[in-house]
């Protein structure tokens, strides 16, 4: 039997770890959530905090926003072990209330993880990423992308904005999210972890384009003249929330850019020609440097030390040192020059060509043009990865793709690209400031949205199409972005991330690395919220214990819908609708289910061809949507149906009995 009644988060595949785990630890007393243990000649600690507490008491209860931390250290030296790549997750064990040991223990369920196979899924997953889309209409959808890019998206939760917004930046640590509202005159702050609007700061006149200076202590928001006019920007502070300066400076549109060190931040001013550098320390203006007529985008070149602008209409880069802030080279390319972005060395500069349906590369090395290569017609944003520069166009239903490997070489680097959706982007009018392409979290993944289908698409490097698609549920989305939830190196040796506990219990930790190979479980103990539901109100229990079944037109599937405060089987609803389809988004069907007493209902399946299907239970009259329940997954076999036990695609991996 398959039973759970807690909504899942998400799933990390990985296959191939050897687990080497000691005896899983005691849970400890609350407020003890510090643990250690050496394996593999390393010390690991792993300890849970409340940053923000909910419930006044010394432990970690449901709802505190909390700090989990891994600290890695060389058993024999003391040193910290930097640069690891590691992975966790968390799951329940057993409620509070609950003497008796769930059925799987902590190295049982991190073996399933691992194998990545369909449909088991810790509850907090520690590796993944929220998917953010701006929509036309006046909110921010959050999507859970692994229950998403397996076929159906989650609507995680969505963020109410008093107006559409314009463009949109992350923090250092992504645990906030800031919005321009034009027609207000704001910036919304939105927390990462709640997805509530934290506070709307007064951000000056048309506030547009929004950036994040390095160190993250200033937020700078572009104040775009009307018609125009004079503007300038605007400094908030991300401590307070508070705008700080006020500084004009020229008229027309402004993008921005910072030196590495924070030390001085830049604005272009379309309608003047030129791009002003301000003094963050002093927050005010120190120079105007001119830059052509047309001065369209800019990047700061580590390297090179120095700042480099676009000139659209004369076709020019501009070269400005970073200490004197004079032009001290000029790179000419050709007229309709758009976004720039340097690789992140420093060595390479991409500037788009809208007029020449192409990309011209510049080396800060030399400050010339190294390569001009084509792509599709009007090339309007772009994003890079480690390996690839993705290029959106606005004529073009392809994204392109220029290697960044190959550059360097006499020859150009070679362009391939790849489909998302059949029409492109221009047969929608007004696309907005923000960027429709935005990497994930992984160093070869990508995200795009196709805004003529309301779609975004999900693309890894290597594929020759989308592996996945994420629907819009009625709404126009024109930006995305992602929210990383994964642990990240914090201090030298230290790894972290933050998020809200979202029930009682305890819990098993697992952190795994892959080298050396390693899966070490710890306990974690959060305590009740006494002023919080207790449990899940309802809860499903498929009924059965084959997840391979035969393919054809009436597979049955039963399960059973619980009362939870009761503990008596959820009778007498009419709703109880069941919607499957094949992996990774195939056959959607809808139908439903009959009922046969004392809470148990019954479907018949139609998978007319052998592959992967999920099945989801849903009761719109007690709103009970897709989240709420955990899905079921179905091997349909069939003559030309892999060997017994395989997933498509995943050699040696097998679903559980």
């Amino acid at each position: 039997m398959t039973k759970r009644s807690f909504p899942p988060v998400g799933i990390l595949a990985c296959a191939g770890l050897l687990l080497l785990s000691l005896p899983v630890p005691a849970a400890r007393a609350a407020g003890d959530n510090t643990q250690r243990a050496v394996r593999e000649g390393m010390a690991l600690e792993f300890s849970l905090a409340p940053v923000e507490k909910k419930v006044r008491g010394p432990g970690v209860a449901e709802g505190d926003f909390v700090e989990v931390r891994f600290k890695v250290t060389d058993e024999a030296t003391g040193k910290p072990v930097r640069s690891l790549r590691p992975g966790a997750w968390m799951d329940i064990d057993k409620p509070l209330e609950q003497k008796e040991k769930a059925g799987l223990d902590c190295r049982q369920k991190v073996s399933l993880y691992l194998q990545g196979i369909v449909g088991i899924r810790p509850m907090i997953d520690l590796n993944g990423y929220y998917l953010l889309l701006m929509n036309r209409e006046p909110n921010i959808y959050v999507i859970d992308p692994f229950v998403g890019i397996s076929g159906k998206t989650n609507l995680f939760g969505s963020v109410a904005l008093r107006e559409p917004g314009a463009d949109w930046a992350k923090d250092r640590d992504e645990r906030r999210l800031y919005v321009t509202l034009p027609k207000s005159g704001k910036v919304a702050a939105i927390a990462a972890d709640t997805f509530k609007v934290l506070a709307e700061v007064d951000a000056g006149e048309n506030p547009v384009r929004i950036a994040v200076q390095p160190d993250g202590a200033l937020i700078w928001v572009g104040n775009d003249g009307k018609d125009g006019g004079e503007g300038g920007v605007t400094a908030i502070d991300a401590a307070t929330l508070k705008a700080v300066a006020t500084i004009p400076t020229g008229r027309g549109h402004h993008e921005l850019a910072f030196s590495p060190d924070s030390r001085f931040a830049y604005a272009t001013n379309r309608g003047s020609g030129t791009v002003s550098v301000i003094d963050v320390r002093e927050r005010r203006k120190v120079k105007d440097v001119p830059a052509g007529k047309l001065p369209i985008s800019l990047d700061y070149s580590a390297i090179a030390g120095a700042l480099y602008v676009a000139d659209g209409e004369g076709g020019v880069v501009y070269a400005v040192d970073g200490k004197s802030h004079e032009v001290t080279g000029k790179v000419q390319a050709k007229p309709g020059l758009g976004p720039m972005r340097f690789t992140p060395d420093g060595r390479w500069g991409l500037v788009l060509n809208s007029r020449e349906d192409a990309v011209h590369i510049l080396d800060a090395s030399s400050n010339r043009v190294a390569h001009t290569v084509a792509v599709g017609k009007e090339p309007f944003q772009m994003v890079l990865s480690r390996s690839f520069a993705h290029v959106r166009c606005l004529g073009s239903e392809r994204v392109f793709m220029v290697n960044l490997i190959e550059l360097g070489k006499e020859t150009p680097p070679p362009v391939t690209n790849y489909p998302v959706g059949a029409e492109a982007p221009n047969a929608v009018p007004d696309l907005g400031l923000a960027r429709g392409i935005a990497n994930a979290t992984g160093e070869s993944e990508v995200l795009v949205v196709n805004p003529a289908n309301r779609a975004t698409y999900f693309y890894m490097e290597g594929m020759n199409a989308p592996s996945g698609t994420f629907q819009s549920f009625g709404q126009n989305p024109l930006g995305v972005d992602t929210v990383n939830r994964g642990l990240r190196e914090t201090e030298p040796g230290v790894y972290t991330t933050r998020l809200r506990m979202p029930v009682s219990g305890v819990y098993d930790v697992a952190f795994f690395l892959d080298s050396p190979k390693i899966v070490q479980c710890f306990s974690a103990s959060v305590e009740a919220d006494p002023a919080a539901p207790k449990g899940p109100a309802y809860g499903l229990e498929f009924l059965g214990k084959d997840r391979e079944v035969p393919a054809g037109d009436n597979v049955a599937v039963r399960f059973r819908l619980t009362d939870m405060r009761t503990g008596k089987g959820l009778s007498g609803v009419k709703d109880v609708t069941v919607i499957y389809f094949r992996t990774p988004s195939y056959d959607r069907r809808q139908t439903l289910a009959r009922e046969l007493g004392d809470g148990e209902y019954e479907v018949g399946l139609k998978l007319p061809v052998p592959g992967a299907y999920y099945v989801y239970v849903t009761v719109p009259s007690m709103r009970i949507g897709f989240q709420y329940f955990v899905h079921l997954s179905l091997m349909a076999k069939g003559k030309e149906a892999a060997p017994a036990g395989a997933v498509p695609g995943e050699k040696g991996t097998k679903e559980p009995k």
